[in-house]
């Protein structure tokens, strides 16, 4: 991506197009001291502000450029630091024990998950009960400065928000409590949580389905479960995908305006300079535009961070003080961003003789050595390969992972500027003027070429590698759930005392608004009326169910079905004496307070004769039922002593909140009563979280990628403003030069697209085989990849096209 061609026939240098005579080899001389950097450093720093209109720009250029990539360093040194900080406040307010439970008293508190879902929206929440009266010394939840009383609730700022609104309107009913006051900071995992602590009486609480009983507030345990090898790889990977692009787009802003610093460097020498002192000021130059781009990549940064304090993707959110970097990494960045830009303009000088009549670049050129090239993705092959089948994740094997990520991915790049060399040679005379005038100047500068497009290679490879693992993983990560929400979209277990509550909450849904249809299955368990005779001290069982026949024959394969039937479905498993439910046998009904068979006291209950056997059916929630299964007409559920009431819901598509009336419906059960959607796949959280983080990740670096391709396309037209001054004046048309640029913009980014992915696909094998995942390559990925490199072609052109044309009118013929 640079300019025109200068023109055939003409070399590179500025002021001449011959060398000069090669001057004697200046004596090795007094090594420089301290001071002498010191002075030269700061002269450089001087030429980067008071060398000209020229000068400054550069700086800024580079200072902007360099900024962009601190400030995403930046935010990712402080991804451990939010997630830590936000990890640490869920934890506060973990009311799980991992040891003996306290003993009920007025110390204790009983807790009941009581969580929600509204329009998409997750709302946690508790609520709370005093165990031994309205005790004073309870512990107040964190961000809550005194203990619900019953009847009242601390909400979190977002969730005040939305229930005073009109949007909350219909969640409000779901809230029969008074808002007391709000959570603070040190109770909220982010600003934008939606949580709330509700006070309830005990008799309310009786009606809470999962309990816990504390005494204090917060898991002292400090465990957390270890990520899979396969996740944490990804984890790797994708750091390193993402990073690699912007420190390359930091070496690239440091090396701006190169060809104008060069001239400034080559006068130097006309009054006295000598090499080594002009090198020390371009560092000093370089230097000074990396720290003002320290400064402004931590403006940028705070700035940022102060953004994502009230930003909220997919329900995650952080407060603005937990965006911080450690220190170690903090100053990792402060170092490495300075020394690199100082190590890239060194480099860049080896390839250029600066004399005191003119500058002379590549004079004698030399063709791209490959062997060191092909060296580093080979030492990263190397360290990948003893991983293979042995990843297990520990921290040794993360590191040498993330190593042979890098080696593998910067070999990849480092062979670009080889094979743009080796390919644009190739090019001859032949063709339109836009192309050759792009093929000229790409075989003039083939370097910078290849670095402009250096990091969307890096880019894509990774990508590319990044999801052939991550295709792997979502499928290892993804199961079937085996439910079907055609038949029915939601299901609630609802706790009820006997078979009248139950048929009473299958009535109150149908009432609903919004509910199409009901399918109500009530379930208990019979017993044999005998123990068993090798062991007295065991009785058999078997399920029973009661519904009407519609919802039978969700769950059984009936060819009939009228109110009064009974059918049996035989187990597959258990010895032949567990099948004591047969036609015209006894069962037991009774059972104790502990939910044994209650053989002193039995309540009988014969299976008529006419009880049909037949085959289950998997019911729309993945469930596979057998036992007795009775019809209304034939057994009053009133008669059942502890049912299971499950209502699978179907929902009228025309009704907009339709599960919103139901959730509604469901609390005035119990406050914590879920409502479970229905779906036929499911995903780990852990999967789900790092598919979010990488995704904003790499869409922060593929804008980055984008901004430096474009800022280096502007900064090398300006550096040709004259040239391309010149082409106008002798006639050239516009679009030839515009078509040129986007030539000049395509052959780089083609060559490197086809690069990344041999690339890619190494490192994806690679990665596959040490997670022992079967190799599977994303051909639709491949085409995504070939698609955005095709799109980055046409925006760096459309936007190069404005400051083009300006560039290219008679004032640019202009100098001083």
């Amino acid at each position: 991506m640079s300019g025109p061609a200068d023109g055939p026939g003409t070399g590179t240098s500025t002021l001449t197009a011959v060398p000069p005579p090669p001057a004697p080899a200046p004596g090795p001389g007094p090594r420089a001291g301290i001071a002498r950097w010191a002075a030269d450093l700061a002269l450089g720093a001087r030429f980067a502000v008071n060398g000209g209109r020229e000068s400054w720009t550069r700086t800024v250029m580079t200072a902007v450029g360099v900024g962009l990539g601190v400030a995403l360093l930046l935010l990712a040194a402080a991804i451990p630091t939010a997630h830590t900080l936000r990890g640490e406040r869920t934890d506060a307010r973990s009311v799980y024990n991992f040891g003996d439970a306290p003993k009920h008293g007025p110390g204790t508190i009983g807790v009941g998950e009581a969580q929600t879902t509204y329009r998409g929206r997750d709302i946690g929440g508790y609520v709370l009960a005093p165990e031994g009266g309205n005790d004073r010394a309870l512990p107040a939840p964190p961000g809550v400065d005194r203990f619900p009383a019953p009847g009242e609730m601390w909400v979190s700022p977002a969730l005040k928000e939305l229930l005073d609104s009109d949007e909350g309107k219909l969640l409000r009913e779901r809230f029969p409590y008074r808002t007391a006051g709000v959570i603070g900071k040190s109770g909220l995992s982010g600003p934008a949580e939606f949580f709330y602590y509700a006070g309830v009486s005990q008799k309310t609480f009786e009606r809470v389905g999962a309990t816990y009983h504390i005494d204090h507030w917060g898991n002292s345990d400090g465990g957390s479960d270890r990520l899979s090898p396969a996740l944490l790889l990804l984890i790797i990977v994708g750091c390193v995908v993402m990073l690699l692009p912007v420190l390359i787009f930091v070496a690239t802003a440091a090396r701006f305006g190169g060809e104008r610093r060069d001239r400034r460097l080559a006068a130097l020498r006309l009054v006295g300079a000598d090499i080594h002192m002009t090198r020390r000021i371009a560092s000093g130059e370089s230097l000074f535009g990396a720290l003002l781009g320290l400064t402004v990549g931590t403006g940028l940064f705070l700035l940022a961070r102060e953004v994502i304090g009230g930003l909220t993707l997919w329900d995650i959110s952080f407060f603005s003080s937990d965006i911080r970097p450690s220190l170690p990494l903090a100053l990792a960045v402060a170092v490495a961003v300075p020394a690199l830009a100082v190590v890239v303009t060194l480099v860049a000088l080896r390839g250029i003789a600066i004399e005191p009549l003119g500058v002379v670049r590549n004079a004698a050129p030399k063709r791209r050595r490959l062997w060191w090239r092909l060296l580093l993705p080979l030492l990263g092959i190397g360290l990948l390969l003893p991983l293979v089948g042995h990843f297990g994740g520990n921290d040794r094997q993360a590191y040498q992972a993330a190593a042979g990520a890098v080696l593998l991915l910067i070999g990849t790049t480092a062979l670009l500027p080889w094979l743009v060399e080796a390919v644009v040679e190739r090019f001859g005379g032949k063709g339109s003027v836009p192309w050759q005038l792009a093929t000229r100047r790409l075989q003039l500068s083939s370097g910078t070429a290849a670095r402009a497009v250096s990091g969307i290679t890096i880019a894509v490879a990774g990508a590319l590698a990044l999801q052939m693992l991550f295709a792997s993983v979502e499928s290892e990560n993804t199961k079937s759930t085996g439910q079907d929400p055609r038949r029915a979209q939601l299901m609630v277990n609802v706790p009820v005392a006997d078979g009248a509550q139950a048929r009473d909450a299958f009535e109150r849904y149908r009432a609903t608004k919004g509910v199409r249809s009901v399918l109500g299955i009530t379930e208990d368990y019979v017993s044999a009326t005998h123990a068993d005779k090798a062991d007295p001290s065991v009785v058999s069982e078997n399920a029973f169910t009661v519904a009407d026949c519609p919802s039978l024959r969700e769950v059984i394969r009936l060819t009939r079905c009228e109110d009064g039937d009974v059918f049996l479905v035989q187990p597959d498993f258990g010895e032949p004496g567990d099948n004591f439910a047969r036609p015209g046998a006894q069962v037991n009904l009774a059972y104790d307070d502990e939910g044994m068979p209650d053989l002193d006291h039995k309540k009988l209950w014969t299976i008529p004769r006419s009880a049909t056997v037949v085959k289950p059916r998997t019911d729309p929630t993945g469930s596979v039922r057998n036992g007795v299964f009775a019809t209304p007409g034939a057994f009053d559920i009133a008669t059942l002593a502890g049912p299971k009431a499950t209502a699978m819901i179907r929902l009228d598509p025309k009704v907009p909140d339709a599960a919103e009336y139901v959730r509604n419906t469901s609390v005035e059960f119990s406050p914590s009563l879920g409502v479970m959607q229905l779906s036929s796949t499911s995903q780990s959280d852990e999967f789900t979280a790092i598919r979010r983080g990488l995704f904003i990740g790499a869409t922060a670096t593929l804008l980055l990628i984008g901004a430096s391709m474009i800022v280096t396309t502007l900064e090398q037209l300006r550096e040709r403003k004259r040239l391309l001054s010149v082409l106008v004046a002798f006639g050239t048309r516009r679009t030839t030069l515009s078509w040129s640029v986007l030539w000049q913009t395509a052959v780089p980014v083609v060559l490197g697209l086809a690069l990344s992915l041999a690339g890619g696909l190494a490192l994806g094998v690679m990665l596959l085989k040490m997670v022992g995942e079967p190799l599977a390559v994303d051909w639709a990925g491949l085409g995504a990849m070939a698609g955005i490199g095709g799109g980055v072609i046409l925006l760096v052109t459309l936007v190069s096209l404005p400051p083009l044309w300006r560039m290219m009118r008679p004032e640019g013929l202009r100098t001083e």
